[in-house]
Order: structure tokens, then sequence, then C-alpha cells
């Protein structure tokens, strides 16, 4: 069976891990000094790293891998299982000064778990280190969120991404496109794990080394880059047929219409910006390339009426298109309020 891209390609070495310089640096200082705490909280979205730097910190306190635990709260979530855990951690480690437990998606644990988990938790044996990762921090009683020594990971830049990308690509020995990368990583939605994840359905999805921008879009479900601009075009127009035309026109070529809407506001915004903020301009070249960025920003010199309020109605149809039973009408009724929306 394949390794998945995601696991073939995750760090080993705190030199590895990208974007979280301010855990990193602490996590370091505290294997070298042996100033380590007893429980550690990592917390943040999904594919930022915190497994990775968990492993890699159990790694850098020479625990070797059978005095290493990793448990899956969300399958292991009750009180039965977490008596298991406070009844092992009293006998020592096979080879190793340290038995670390790492245990994801501890916010899945239940009240009664947790409540059979907190004396263990605050005074645990010497050689016991706990190290919790989660999602969603505040599912978690204060009670444990007090008792660890709490990070905070941050997404990855645009930028982090693309470049984990054109590197991954280039190790498989496959060609990718700077925006193609660009695109893959938009969609990721600061995800180094879901980023690599897209990128082994299209390296799977490819006849040959050369991964087309077409067979990008095709994979992603994303629409034409012509498509978002119309949309842009026909509000700034007030032409309200030509941007619905050009959301019939994305339906048509099956593009997810969610996929459209994130791609449309990311141009929208992108026009802002230039509009406003101009000192983004490089950021922005190096999120679209030249001739996207040329497009924007001729509608940024001239559609005034491309503002604040469009974006503002595109965002509400963005929040609705979850619960929407066709998936084009939250798209649709943006474009007919903002081509609308001064006569």
């Amino acid at each position: 069976m394949e390794l998945a891209l995601y696991r073939k390609y995750r760090p080993d070495k705190f030199s590895g891990i990208k974007g979280q310089d301010h855990i990193v640096s602490v996590l370091e200082n505290e294997a070298k000094t042996g100033k380590i705490s007893h429980a550690y909280l990592f917390s943040g979205s999904r594919g930022t790293g915190k497994t990775s730097v968990a492993r890699i910190f159990a790694k850098a306190l020479s625990v070797s891998p059978e005095d290493t635990y990793e448990i899956d709260a969300a399958s292991n979530r009750g009180i039965d299982e977490i008596r298991e855990i406070r009844d092992a951690v009293h006998t020592y480690p096979y080879s190793s000064k340290y038995k670390v437990y790492i245990m994801d998606e501890a916010h899945m644990l239940t009240p009664p778990a947790w409540n059979a988990f907190l004396k263990t938790l605050e005074e645990p044996p010497e050689h016991c280190i706990f190290i919790m990762a989660t999602t969603e921090q505040h599912k978690l009683p204060d009670t444990v969120v007090s008792r660890c020594e709490c990070f905070a990971f941050k997404k990855p830049t645009h930028q982090m991404l693309v470049e984990d990308i054109l590197r991954v690509t280039k190790a498989e020995k496959y060609e990718i496109e700077k925006k193609s990368a660009s695109l893959i990583a938009t969609l990721a939605d600061g995800s180094f794990r879901d980023a690599l994840s897209v990128l082994q359905k299209i390296i799977h999805s490819s006849s040959d080394l050369k991964l087309s921008h077409i067979e990008v879009e095709k994979v992603l479900g994303a629409p034409k880059e012509s498509c978002i601009l119309e949309v842009l075009e026909g509000i700034a127009e007030q032409n309200t047929e030509k941007g619905i035309g050009a959301v019939r026109k994305a339906s048509e070529e099956n593009a997810d219409m969610q996929i459209f809407l994130k791609m449309i506001l990311r141009s929208l915004r992108f026009v802002l910006l230039l509009r406003f903020a101009s000192n983004m301009k490089k950021l922005i070249i190096d999120e679209t390339g030249e001739e996207e960025f040329q497009k924007l920003s001729e509608l940024a010199k001239t559609a005034k009426n491309l503002n604040s309020k469009t974006l503002l109605a595109l965002l509400e149809a963005y929040s609705r298109q979850n619960y929407a039973s066709i998936p084009e009408l939250p798209i649709e009724l943006a474009i007919i309020d903002s081509c609308n929306a001064e006569k």
C-alpha cells in the first residue's frame, strides 16, 4: 500500500517544523535543560503539526518508540479507557527515562472520563509526560487546561503551503505550475495535511509527470479563472445577466459551488487590497500570478462599485450555502443584490 504523502513527508526534527517557531524554541530549550512539564496542551486547527511536534518532542527527550503511546481520544473516549491509562502510568518505562502519552483529539473525552483523569493529570508519576492535542480547546474543562503548559499552533501562511506543495511535488518527480500550487494552498485552508492529501489525489489522476492547471482545477472541482472574473465584471458593470451567466457556466462544468464562491471572495479581496493597501502588491502577485494579477489590478482601478458592500453580500451568501437546496442560489442572489444596489 502506498504511503500517504503527508505521512511520507511528515517532519521528524524540530528544524522541519514550519511556522511554529514560538513553540519549537521553547520545547527545544526544555529538552536541552531538562526543565519539562508533566502535561502539555497543543491546540490549533487541523494539519498544523500538533502530533508531529509531540512526536519530535518525545524523540528530543530520548523517549523510545516503545515508551511513546499514542491514543486517539475520539475512539477511546470513555471512563473505562481512561482507567486503563490511569493504571498503566504507574509501570516504569521499558528503556527510557520517561513514558510519553500523546492524546489526539483530546476534546472528545467524555466528562466522566475527564473527572477520572484529573488526579493523574495533576500528580502523575515522575516518569510520565502527557501531551494532549486538540482542534477545539474551548471544549476542554478549565480544570484540565489550568494543569497544562499550553501552546497555540498557528495556521501556516499561504506562501508556506505553496513552498511545501512545490517541494513535495519535486521530490515525487512531478511538475506543477506555481499558480496550481497556489490554488491547492488556497483550498487547503491552512492545513499542511490537507494540501498534501489534495496533491496526492491530483498525482493519482494524472497520466504523466506534468500536473497541468486544467487537471488541478478538475480534481479540485474548482471553476475556471475566467468564470470568477466574469462574476466580478458582471457586478462591476451592473450586468446581472453576465454575472449569473458565469455562475451557470461554472455549474455546467461541474464546479463545486462552495469552492467557486470561495474563489470569488478571494479575488474580490485582492481587488480591494490593491485599491486600499497597495503595499500588499507583491503578496498578491505571489498568490495569483502575473496574468490574473493584471486583470485584478484593472478591476481595482475601474470598478468602484466592487466594494465592501459587495464583499459583505458574498460573505452572506457563503454562510447560507451549507443549507441552500440549490447550490447556485446564494451566489445568484448576491449578484442580483450587488448589481442593483445603486439602482
